[in-house]
């Protein structure tokens, strides 16, 4: 029987995962192993996937992915099997510590420290655990939440450092990547096991999930065989207790030889003595490390492989900073990093030749694969330990479940996350168009006070429309993304976000998407900007690329200025129906363009859709507040700067050359005008109107003959195929900046005047060529349209895209395809509307 075919509410025993690669891996990394009960809980509401319960953790999984595992409904043989592992191992781990095991080795192994000197009072603290553990609560309220990102090079994950200071000690904490393992399967896993042996921490802090133990001590396993300083924070401590469970957490932590302390991270509670254990250990010279028993038939193949690198210079392996008996089961479990590094060994033949004999042995032994063995013997020894420490439950908490029931049920899950969508963005934009306001009235000020204080001239005009409006167009939009962040970090911390990726999975998963990635769409008819950063929420490479991708076709707010302009000069009585066209067009060309990524560029997904779903929580007011600044903030700091200087050069090509004799030329009509005027020979609206006529015709000029004109010029071969003239190409090449730009530069260009938006309708209404046909037909208006729809997003949306990619390389690739796409479009708009009317 498979586990897709479970009805929701039966139970089942795990008897086989099958699959292979990383899938497979994940799944038994979350406890998908042998003889372990798992529940059916509920299915999403068109179906897929599908919410499970083990080891007393939710998770979904895809029917796709659930057909891979072998179920029984009776416990069986299984399940006894594994039982008895589990007291075998116990067994050996209470056995006396000077006893041998089977290979000849003990069970716990001392080591001195030798990589540092003690005086400085300085400690390197890397905070390292599970997903949903609390890990980064810990570390904003430890550290104040004064920490930096550092991006790494080549690394699609991030590490963020802070420092605090305690009892007279400098701390210097880095939290980690979430991850379930130290595999080599997922970016995470390598980059935390990198960090690990590269830059050796002088402590590392493992964040437990008290309520989800069993799941969260299996990365423990993997630390305790690295041999490194581990102290244990307990977090959430509280659930446990609410749960009317009790843990003899000292026991245990002496069963492994590591400190535990409990801790409830949102509070604060428990910081302080997790501090001084840090400080304990980090004075220890020398450490008893706890030797994890794998049972007889794995602990022989251990032994082998040890004595198969007797013959291995030691110097040739040292630098890798892994104990021996580490690479040993890393070889055997088919590690592919370790597997790498073995290759550059000269009697790599040999080794490889032994491991593979071994592995056959195993597997024949034991009638499962050494992945599975390992695994299943890790979770051996934690259970083992926890059957004597850890109390059954005697509270059960029906709020998860009330409230899964409610926000996941078929009919009305989806209203309920479509109302809350529209709720956050009214919120966004209504109570943030107040402070918007309020901040242009600042920059308008600020430009008012430079424009009346300052010479005429090129610096004035650089500071009052390059760096005072370049500056006020990013700041302007504050606002509106911490709103927008508020929500976010609240459907986070509470638990909602993975619901919402829950019930949107099927849908995403037929244009080869995840989940997750609905949310950044949304986010995009906000700001793209965002948007993109929120990609970093979807643990998978794959989808996370593909997404970020996709996000700049979704029709963000700076576009609409343009589609309104457009849409209120030529298609008045359609407007609705044409706004409705563009955005769906838009989802559209999204969709299409992730089903080619995923067929092409992104065949593979890395890590499979095995979501935790974590208890619903009432988050805290200061984490939500943290993550909403830390977000703005990286807004402001990686943005502020692009935008500024596209903004820059765009005012720069504007603004030269100057040309001296011409607008000497246009002063003296001015002057003729003024002449006129004082004579009585004109009205003093005749006056206005000829001013304004001569001021128009000198800003159009001096656009036409300045640097962005003669590239307007200079690209209008490329653009006729469009039915763009040089006007338009201009207007088109300014919006990379920012989409707003367009509107402003065709005002320039059409009026001299680029506020003057209602003269301006008027105007492309009229523009006409030498032989009096109109330049804006409906099919130039269409074309024009679509192409500031998929056209290159903005300079800031691309800079975030090489931000969340680390490549400059991507992030060509995102403006190269988008404007290709777009002049396609509007040529096959053009060129086939022409033959057909």
């Amino acid at each position: 029987m498979r586990l897709s075919e479970l009805q929701t509410g039966q139970k089942a025993y795990i008897v086989k995962v099958n699959g292979s690669g990383a899938f497979r891996k994940r799944i038994l990394e979350m406890g998908f192993i042998r003889g372990e009960e798992v529940k059916s809980i509920l299915n999403a509401p068109l179906k897929d996937p599908i919410k499970y319960e083990i080891m007393e953790y939710e998770v979904s999984l895809r029917r796709s992915e659930a057909v891979m595992i072998e179920i029984s409904m009776l416990a069986g043989d299984a399940r006894n099997d594994a039982l008895h592992k589990e007291e075998a191992l116990l067994e050996e781990v209470f056995a006396s510590e000077t006893e041998e095991n089977n290979n000849g080795t003990e069970t716990r192994a001392s080591l001195q420290r030798h990589d540092r000197p003690h005086p400085e009072k300085r400690i390197r603290v890397a905070l390292l655990g599970n997903p949903n553990s609390g890990k980064t609560t810990i570390f904003n309220l430890a550290s104040g939440a004064h920490e930096h990102v550092g991006n790494y090079s080549g690394v699609t994950v991030d590490s963020k450092e802070g420092t605090l200071r305690h009892n007279g000690y400098e701390f210097t904490l880095i939290d980690l990547p979430g991850t379930y393992s130290l595999s080599a399967y997922t970016p995470e896993e390598l980059f935390v096991r990198k960090h690990i042996l590269d830059e050796k921490p002088d402590v590392i802090v493992n964040v437990v999930s008290a309520s989800a133990a069993e799941r969260n001590l299996y990365l423990t396993t993997e630390l305790i065989d690295l041999k490194v300083p581990i102290v244990i924070a307990l977090n959430m401590y509280d659930e446990l207790e609410e749960s009317g469970r009790t843990f003899d957490y000292e026991t245990f932590g002496s069963l492994i030889n590591i400190p535990m302390v409990p801790t409830v991270g949102k509070r604060g509670e428990g910081i302080p003595q997790l501090l001084e254990k840090v400080i304990d250990i980090y004075k220890q010279e020398e450490f008893d490390y706890v030797q994890i028993p794998y049972g007889r038939v794995l602990e022989k193949s251990i032994g082998i492989m040890e004595r198969e690198f007797k013959n291995v210079e030691p110097t040739l392996y040292a630098g890798w900073n892994m104990p021996l008996r580490y690479i040993c089961v890393k070889l055997l479990e088919g590690d592919r990093d370790v597997e790498k590094r073995v290759r550059t060994l000269p009697q790599q033949e040999q080794i490889f030749s032994r491991r593979d004999k071994e592995r056959i042995y195993i597997e024949k032994l034991l009638r499962e694969d050494p992945e599975s063995a390992f695994t299943n013997a890790r979770y051996g020894f934690i259970a083992g330990g926890l059957k004597e420490t850890l109390t059954e439950k005697t509270q059960f908490s029906e709020k998860t479940k009330l409230l899964d029931a409610l926000v996941t049920h078929k009919y009305i899950g989806f209203p309920l996350f479509f109302l809350f969508l529209w709720v956050m963005f009214e919120a966004t934009f209504r109570l943030g168009n107040y402070p918007m306001e309020w901040i242009e009235w600042l920059v308008e000020q600020l430009g008012n006070l430079v424009r009346g204080n300052m010479q005429e001239g090129p610096l004035k005009a650089l500071v009052v429309d390059g760096i005072i409006g370049g500056v006020g167009g990013v700041i302007v939009f504050l606002p509106n993304i911490v709103i927008l962040y508020l929500f976010i970090a609240f459907m986070e911390d509470s638990g909602y976000m993975a619901r919402a990726a829950f019930i949107m999975d099927k849908l995403m998963h037929r244009i080869g998407l995840h989940g997750k990635s609905f949310i950044p769409l949304i986010m995009g008819f906000g700001c793209n900007v965002p948007a993109i950063m929120a990609t970093r929420t979807i643990e998978s490479r794959s989808s996370r690329m593909i997404t970020m991708f996709i996000v700049p076709f979704m029709s963000c707010s700076a576009r609409l200025p343009v589609y309104i302009l457009f849409v209120s000069a030529f298609v008045p009585k359609y407007g609705g129906l044409v706004m409705l066209g563009l955005y769906a067009f838009g989802i559209l060309i999204a969709a299409l363009t992730a089903r080619i990524l995923r067929k092409t560029a992104f065949k593979e997904e890395e890590t499979p859709f095995v979501m935790e779903l974590p208890p619903y929580r009432m988050p805290t007011t200061k984490s939500i507040i943290t993550h909403m600044w830390d977000r703005s903030s990286q807004y402001l700091r990686k943005m502020g700067g692009p935008i500024l200087i596209a903004s820059i050069v765009i005012w720069f090509l504007g603004y030269f050359p100057q040309n001296a004799e011409r607008d000497a030329a246009f002063d003296s009509e001015i002057a003729m005008v003024d002449a006129q005027y004082d004579r009585s020979e004109i009205s003093d609206e005749e006056r206005e109107e000829k001013t304004t006529e001569i001021e128009h015709l000198r800003n159009t000029t001096h656009q036409e003959n300045s640097y962005i004109g003669n590239i307007g010029k200079f690209i209008e071969p490329a653009m006729r195929p469009l039915g763009f003239d040089w006007k338009i190409s201009v207007s088109l090449l300014s919006g990379m900046a920012a989409k707003e730009i367009v509107i402003s530069t065709m005002g320039v260009l059409y009026t001299g005047d680029s506020e003057d938006q209602q003269s301006l309708q008027h105007r492309l209404k009229a523009e006409s060529y030498a032989d009096g046909s109109p330049i804006f037909t409906p099919l130039v208006v269409a074309g024009f349209l679509l192409f500031v729809l998929i056209y290159f997003p903005c300079v800031a949306s691309v800079v975030a895209i090489k931000e969340e990619s680390h490549s400059w390389g991507w992030a060509l690739f995102s403006v190269l395809y988008s404007t290709g796409l777009a002049w396609f479009i509007a040529f096959l708009v053009y060129q086939i509307g022409n033959l057909l009317i």
